[in-house]
């Protein structure tokens, strides 16, 4: 099983980088590996969402289901793929004095993952492996693309 970990302190809110994360349908736009991206269902709590993976010839979908607590945290669970685990969460703490408007904070990405069989691990896991190690640092160039560099 592989396991990304990765945290970034950002002059963004945790509000702006919280919406990026749940902007589903928006990922095709700036992450490369993505060729399509579509809610498939909203729940009370969160969304049930497809992503297509087209990175270096390799081509792959899958499946989360997705909790959302707003401004705060997004966990991330398998539902189909290429995966025989995919979990993990971001979570998104203000930085700045209680009871202030956040205008900063810290992203904490925690993903972990391992694949259904040796001929998937073999052929998608590079792939994947240079995916999840990029996810935040790709969120944080769309935060200067959507809201300007800070």
């Amino acid at each position: 099983m592989k396991h990304v970990k990765k945290s970034v302190l950002l002059w963004y809110s945790p509000r702006e980088m919280y919406e990026l994360v749940t902007a589903i349908p928006d990922y095709p736009l700036f992450l490369p590996w993505c060729d399509r991206a579509e809610v498939l269902e909203q729940h009370d709590h969160g969304v049930t969402a497809r992503l297509g993976l087209a990175y270096m010839g390799v081509r792959h979908a899958f499946t989360t289901r997705n909790a959302h607590v707003a401004d705060e945290a997004v966990s991330v669970e398998l539902v189909d793929g290429p995966f025989s685990r995919l979990d993990g969460h971001w979570r998104f703490h203000a930085l700045g004095r209680p009871g202030s408007d956040a205008k900063a904070c810290k992203i904490e990405f925690d993903l972990r993952y391992a694949f259904a069989s040796v001929a998937l691990e073999t052929v998608v896991s590079p792939v994947f492996d240079k995916v999840a190690n990029t996810f935040v640092e790709s969120f944080v160039k769309r935060a200067e693309a959507v809201y300007g560099p800070r």
